[in-house]
This record gives structure tokens, C-alpha cells and sequence, in this order.
């Protein structure tokens, strides 16, 4: 897809409402994992995470990679048609909605980020798919995005729901209340609804805190957080199968044949079931 605004490709548009001059957390991840809807801002930053820390780029592409597996275990295992994607970040390809529909051509998913370049490609991409929706909201304002008229329009509150925070957490501080936000969402979807979160995780060693204060430095907000507390987040939920472990380890592909890395150690998920 090719981008708007100064991206890779050279459009040499920008869209209203954009200053490609401040990088977007969503555009320098699209970077990362070869996407080109970015700006020069943008590969700055991801130039400079991918000089001072390689792994990075592995992490980000995991990241993705296991989207797609919980996808298709939610809608396959847990037999979920209803999907929300909170900071789903730029459409690439084996999007949610590809994914879910690939395996129950019904499934429904409400796509939601911050960034108006979002919004602007995803509903390009999505015109002619009355089965999905693009919203522009803010992760820290949970009621507003499960309030929005094209949410309610998409998602039975009365049936199941996949809710999504893939890499999401960790950009936010203590003080806006990632627990809060958490809690609101699982209140907000019923019995049988199911819960998929990414986060990067604090290790007590050096390499790792080295790691980490620089991945920090480069987004410039954010927390990462210990297990336990990565592990509060599913307070009430009953945790699929193997909990909260290394990318690497969920559900992979394949067996995996190495022990993992340091860097796959850094960035965490699971899966929780509402009873």
C-alpha cells in the first residue's frame, strides 16, 4: 500500500492534521517491520533503535507474528467472531481482520489508534469492508472507545468479545492508569470474552536495563513492568495455556529449538478468559 504524506515511498503528501516532523510510536513500529507509511522522523528514530539496539527489530516483528497467532487461536480454540484492536498501529499485512476472517468470514473487528494517519490508511484500506471499522481514540480513554457510535454499531456487548492490547501498555505511565483502563474493558465485554496483551517486561540483570532505558529514551514516555504486575492486568481472568511467557514461547508455529534470547525475554503476552 503506498503511504500519504513523506513516507518511504515519496508520496509528498500530508494528511490534515499531521506534522511529520514529530515521530508516531505507530509509524516508527510500521518502519521497523518494513512498512512504508512513515516519515523522516520517524526512520530517524528507528534508525537509531535499530543502530544501538538490533534485537529491537526482532522484537518488533515477533510482536506481529504472535497477533496473528492469537487471532487465530481466539477465533479457531475460543470460537470469538468479535474483535478490538486498541492501538492497532498502521495496516500491514495478516491484519486482525484478515487473520479472523480467513478462519469465520463473519468475524467483525473495530480497529482503534490515535494517530490520524491511521485512520486516514485504514479506512482506505477497509472502504469495502462493511464487517470491519477504523476509529480514531485514545487508549487512555477505554468509555470513549467502547461508547463510539461505530464500536456499538460492530460489537454485541451481549456476545463474546476479543479485546486487544498488542504492545500497548508499556507507552503509558503509572499515572494514566493502564490497570484502570484494563479494568474497564474487561467490566465492559461479557461472559467468554477473552483478553490478548503484549508488553515488555523488566528483567534484573544489566543487559536488560540497559536495553530498556534506551528503548525508553527513544519513545520518550512509558513504563515497563515486572511480571506481577504485567500478570494483574488479567486479575479475574482464567489465563490460557502456557500465561504470560516470551513472545517466542506462545503458541509457536513450529517447536521452538533454542532457549530464548535475552531480547526475546524483554517482551511478554498471554491470553485470559472472562469466566
Amino acid at each position: 500500500m503506498e503511504g500519504i504524506g513523506e513516507p518511504s515511498a515519496g508520496a509528498g503528501r500530508v494528511p490534515v492534521g499531521i506534522d511529520p516532523t514529530v515521530p508516531s510510536i505507530a509509524r516508527v513500529y510500521d518502519y521497523m517491520i518494513g512498512g512504508k507509511d512513515n516519515f523522516a522522523s520517524d526512520r530517524a528514530v528507528g534508525d537509531m533503535i535499530k543502530e544501538q539496539l538490533p534485537g529491537a527489530v526482532t522484537i518488533a516483528v515477533e510482536n506481529r507474528r504472535v497477533l496473528g497467532r492469537a487471532v487465530r487461536y481466539l477465533v479457531r480454540q475460543a470460537g470469538i467472531r468479535q474483535f478490538i484492536d486498541i492501538g492497532s498501529g498502521l495496516p500491514t499485512a495478516e491484519n486482525v481482520h484478515q487473520v479472523a476472517q480467513r478462519h469465520a468470514p463473519e468475524s467483525r473487528v473495530v480497529y482503534v489508534d490515535s494517530d490520524p494517519i491511521v485512520l486516514a490508511h485504514g479506512r482506505a484500506l477497509l472502504d469495502e469492508n462493511d464487517r470491519t471499522a477504523v476509529i480514531q481514540a485514545d487508549a487512555r480513554d477505554p468509555r470513549g472507545i467502547l461508547d463510539d457510535s461505530a464500536t456499538r454499531k460492530l460489537i454485541d456487548f451481549d456476545r463474546p468479545v476479543g479485546v486487544i492490547l498488542c504492545a500497548v501498555l508499556h507507552h503509558l505511565e503509572d499515572e494514566e492508569d493502564p490497570a484502570g483502563i484494563v479494568a474497564t474493558l474487561r467490566e465492559a465485554v461479557p461472559s467468554g470474552s477473552h483478553l490478548f496483551i503484549t508488553h515488555f517486561r523488566t528483567e534484573h540483570n544489566e543487559e536488560s536495563q540497559q536495553i530498556e532505558q534506551m528503548l525508553q529514551a527513544s519513545f520518550g514516555r512509558g513504563r515497563w513492568r515486572e511480571q506481577h504486575e504485567i500478570e494483574s492486568f488479567f486479575t479475574g481472568l482464567e489465563m490460557v495455556d502456557p500465561g504470560i511467557v516470551p513472545l517466542v514461547e506462545w503458541h509457536p508455529d513450529t517447536p521452538p529449538d533454542r532457549e530464548p534470547t535475552a531480547w526475546d525475554r524483554l517482551i511478554v503476552g498471554g491470553i485470559g478468559r472472562k469466566p
